[in-house]
């Protein structure tokens, strides 16, 4: 499909071939969306709430929390528009904005899940140091310096964009703005900004990868040298929950990028499917997962609404 060239717009693509259930696909999004708004606002405030939960897992948790909250909110707006209103026209500057927040949530969301990395393998490795080491101060410097990183990194990317000029072919491959998607339909040279954007995921996602694999190998070195067995398994356990968010947060973009690299006719339904699993489910699977995994955190939902479940029951009653 071909469109006119309107100044300052881009179209965005929905689910290949289900355009006519678009009302239909609006309802399980929207689930989705509203379960990671009240999963992760849950875990922020039972985290701050909970005295027993003030400890350096759970500050790091409630940093996933908040950056799953961004990345929702990055892509909820063109999302809606689509699947909800049937609008796919964004202008260019809301997309280049969008494409902004939504590759920074990310690479904050993928440093975050290293700094839990070395958060299990500092709490199994030496546990008696555990509270000097990951202290208030330091997780809060590791904080800072994730989103110093993460804003500083993809800066040059809308301005680099903003300069490009664009063809009259405006479609995009997905429902919401990324860097290689738009900057595929330039009508100039982009050696340039493919070789800034491959040095960022290179540099950010490459590398975090890499020492999450190598964090884990040095835990599970520690944990063979555990001579109990129940002991092994309990320090084993401890890592469950941030394994899954590895997998659910890395698995989708690494068949997305095979697909990319080596699929001859890559299907456009399974590459828009597998961008929605890489940006939409970590953030309502996260939550989830921690809260199954985490007896602390379902201790205190379970008082929580054991005390207002008694006190309606009062309410009621009086």
């Amino acid at each position: 499909m071909t469109y006119t060239n309107h100044t300052g717009t881009f179209f965005l693509t929905g689910l290949p071939g289900l355009e006519a259930v678009r009302a239909w696909l609006c309802i399980p999004l929207c689930i989705m969306y509203a379960a990671s708004l009240a999963g992760n606002s849950l875990i922020l405030w039972v985290v701050r709430s909970e005295p027993s939960l003030h400890q350096p897992m759970y500050y790091f948790l409630s940093m996933l929390a908040v950056t799953d909250l961004g990345l929702s909110a990055s892509t909820l707006p063109t999302m809606v528009t689509i699947y909800m209103l049937g609008i796919k026209e964004v202008a260019v500057d809301a997309c280049l904005a969008q494409l902004f927040f939504i590759h920074t949530f990310s690479i904050m969301e993928s440093s975050v899940l290293l700094t839990m990395a070395f958060d299990r393998f500092v709490a199994i490795s030496n546990p008696l140091r555990y509270g000097t080491i990951l202290t208030n101060p330091r997780i809060a410097g590791m904080g800072g310096a994730i989103v110093i990183r993460s804003i500083s990194l993809h800066i040059p990317a809308p301005i680099m964009l903003k300069k490009l000029p664009y063809c009259h072919h405006r479609l995009l491959s997905h429902s919401y703005c990324l860097h290689p998607d738009v900057m595929k339909l330039a009508c100039a040279d982009t050696h340039i900004n493919s070789a800034y954007g491959l040095f960022v995921v290179l540099s950010t996602l490459g590398m975090d990868s890499i020492l999450i694999v190598l964090s884990y190998a040095l835990i599970l070195q520690t944990v063979l040298s555990i001579a109990s067995k129940a002991e092994r398994l309990k320090a084993l356990n401890t890592c469950v929950s941030h394994i899954c968010a590895v997998l659910l947060f890395y698995t989708p973009m690494i068949g997305l990028s095979m697909i990319h690299r080596f699929g001859r006719r890559p299907s456009p339904f399974s590459r828009v499917l597998l961008s929605y699993l890489h940006f939409l489910t970590p953030p309502v699977l996260n939550p989830v997962v921690y809260t199954i995994k985490t007896k602390q955190i379902r201790m205190r939902l379970w008082r929580f609404f054991q005390k207002n479940g008694t006190s309606i029951r009062d309410t009621q009653s009086h």
